[in-house]
């Protein structure tokens, strides 16, 4: 069996997109707007972080929430006994 390249994803959407821009880049031709794609990477990894950032909040929320109602539980049924 020969040796065969594998396709990721990324390339496949490349060529979806544009088959032009696919077959440049297998011929490595660099870009000409590599300081838009920088700034685009960068906005990703930016957006990426606050992606993560917020499902921690929301995590803490939760924890926050069923602390809340454990205290309450914990209230009642203590006044209860008394």
């Amino acid at each position: 069996m020969e040796n065969m390249r594998t396709i990721r994803a990324s390339e496949i959407g490349t060529y979806l997109f544009c088959k032009r821009a696919w077959w440049y880049h297998s011929q490595g031709v660099e870009s000409e707007n590599q300081q838009e794609m920088a700034s685009g990477s960068a906005f990703h990894q930016q957006h990426g972080r606050r992606v993560v950032y917020a499902g921690l909040l929301r995590l803490a929320a939760w924890f926050f929430l069923l602390a809340a109602v454990v205290i309450v539980a914990i209230g009642l049924a203590v006044q209860l006994l008394h």
